[in-house]
């Protein structure tokens, strides 16, 4: 879901590039044989330092490469960073002839992967957030992060001030409207049981690039008094933070407005100093796609001779694959956001996978 910024895109590309080129060498095990489980990734034009899911995928293929003594190189682990869509194929391809299991993540990659898996019947290959039907080479891996932005809208009904949030999406589609539909539920439901009438500013970007749009949007919400604000928009996000962080600069530190981070911890975008001089920080908490979880699990899977071939793996709150970080919840808070995740796994609430319309 996640793209940053097209203006970075060249630089970031170009840079990229030339940092795995360098680092392509091969690298043998002890023996000087062809290492096992071998993996790479193949990422958009952003790479891995995009503070979203292919940063997050990246960190899993890195925790599992040093639990199996894996070094960097075509003989071990890789990224490879694709400057345009259609390049896609070339990419993938060229990953698939030094690597055991090669990892595409978000929807842009999907066609690619199905084409390039065809023409690879020998190859493993893992799509993220995406799924791909009927290739037994392939795996697909998908998330329940209606389920964590449930405990998302949990928090924000606790913590708000003024009984008015809001949520921010990128396009619609079925992976926003799962944050969609989870937040508005979580924040409903924990209303109702507090006895608060909460108000949801609910507006879409249109894309997942048009971070102007969104501190447009964010500007609007915070005019119409929310103090708390979730987004679920990629890079186009940016500009909900932004904007938080312009107001927060001209306001004291205890009458903040706040934000709800997505996909990674998001925390380090909101740190800011107050009109009175204090260093502070305005998100609230960060959704959590445990996009690394999948990642490394799959991986492992793969090691030990177990590829789930042809399958789609769910990742929820019960495997960790989603969750919300603690941030700056209050203890209250955070302990019925904690009662609701153990409610959510046990079944006793059910989480709607679109948003009511």
């Amino acid at each position: 879901m996640n793209l940053k910024k097209v203006a970075i895109l060249g630089v970031a590309t170009l840079s990229a590039v030339a940092m795995t080129a360098c680092s392509n060498k091969t690298t043998t095990n002890s023996n000087g044989k062809k290492n096992k489980g071998t993996v790479a990734l193949v990422t958009d034009g952003h790479g891995v330092d995009d503070h979203s899911f292919q940063q997050s995928a990246w960190t899993g293929i890195l925790s599992y490469s040093k639990e199996h003594n894996l070094k960097r190189g075509t003989n071990g682990y890789q990224y490879f960073v694709t400057g345009s869509a259609a390049n896609y194929e070339t990419s993938l391809q060229e990953a698939s002839k030094n690597y055991d299991l090669v990892f595409g993540v978000g929807y842009e990659l999907k066609d690619a992967v199905s084409s390039i898996a065809k023409k690879n019947p020998n190859k493993k290959f893992a799509i993220i957030d995406e799924t791909i039907k009927g290739q037994k080479n392939v795996v697909s891996a998908n998330f329940l992060s209606n389920q964590a932005s449930y405990l998302a809208g949990v928090a924000a009904a606790y913590e708000t001030k003024t009984n008015v949030v809001g949520f921010i999406g990128g396009a619609h589609g079925d992976i926003v409207d799962l944050f969609d539909a989870g937040f508005t539920k979580g924040v409903n439901d924990t209303a109702k049981k507090l006895g608060k009438k909460i108000t949801i500013l609910n507006q879409y970007i249109g894309d997942f690039n048009s971070s102007d749009k969104a501190k447009a949007i964010a500007q609007t919400m915070y005019a119409k008094k929310a103090d708390i604000v979730m987004h679920a928009a990629g890079g186009a996000g940016d500009g909900l933070f932004e904007e938080a962080k312009a107001i927060n600069q001209t306001r004291k530190a205890s009458d903040k407005v706040w934000a709800i981070g997505v996909d990674t911890d998001q925390s380090n975008l909101g740190n800011y100093k107050s009109k009175d001089g204090k260093k502070s920080n305005f998100v609230l908490t960060s959704v959590i796609t445990g996009v690394n979880v999948a990642v490394k699990d799959i991986a492992d899977r793969t090691y030990e001779g177990k590829f789930p071939s042809g399958k789609d793996l769910i990742y929820g709150l019960g495997t960790n694959g989603v969750s919300i970080t603690k941030g700056q919840i209050s203890s209250k808070a955070w302990k019925a956001s904690r009662t609701a995740r153990t409610a959510i796994i046990d079944g006793k609430i059910s989480v709607p996978k679109h948003p009511s319309k």
